[in-house]
């Protein structure tokens, strides 16, 4: 009987551990300690620790960049203000983000639309260099976003998808 008890309160334990205040499920531990426009960089360095990349931008603001996930199924992006306080912060890698991303884009664009690439592969024989990122397509099944770009212009020449069994 007690280890009846023991596991209903690992149990609840568990359950409670993966939802926000409001019972929604937990997209990134930490997330609910940070608030838009209240939060410093320094708030959002404490919770999500080193970001992978810092973009400075031309008025002074920044965006920090965390991959993040089993085996990197998730990249968040932070928008800091000039004046260091939080503005916005999203996770790019979602099918919505994936359309927006059109033939004749550059590199550099979708570097920060969607964050480093998981693997960069030449093929030189089809003159093609084919970045890809895993992510969730729902809950339980990881696919692979491609990008193929012309290796001459390193423009986006197409997209794709694939599954990530293999990954």
């Amino acid at each position: 009987m007690r280890w009846m008890r023991y596991l209903a309160v690992m149990l609840a334990a568990a359950l409670t551990f993966g939802c926000d205040n409001q019972g929604r499920p937990v997209q990134e531990f930490g997330l609910d300690k940070l608030a838009k426009g209240v939060s410093s960089e320094g708030d959002v360095r404490m919770v999500m620790g080193k970001p992978d990349t810092v973009r400075e931008e031309d008025d002074g603001s920044r965006t920090l960049e965390y991959p993040k996930g089993p085996e990197g199924a998730r990249t968040w992006m932070f928008s800091i203000g000039k004046d260091g306080v939080l503005r916005d912060y999203k996770q790019v890698l979602t099918e919505e983000n994936f359309a927006r991303i059109k033939q004749g884009m550059s590199q550099d664009e979708i570097r920060w639309m969607l964050g480093k690439p998981r693997t960069v592969v030449q093929y030189k024989l089809k003159n093609e260099e084919v970045w890809d990122w895993k992510y969730m397509a729902d809950s339980t099944t990881a696919r692979l976003f491609n990008v193929h770009f012309d290796i001459g212009t390193r423009k986006v020449t197409s997209t794709s998808t694939s599954p990530a069994t293999n990954y």
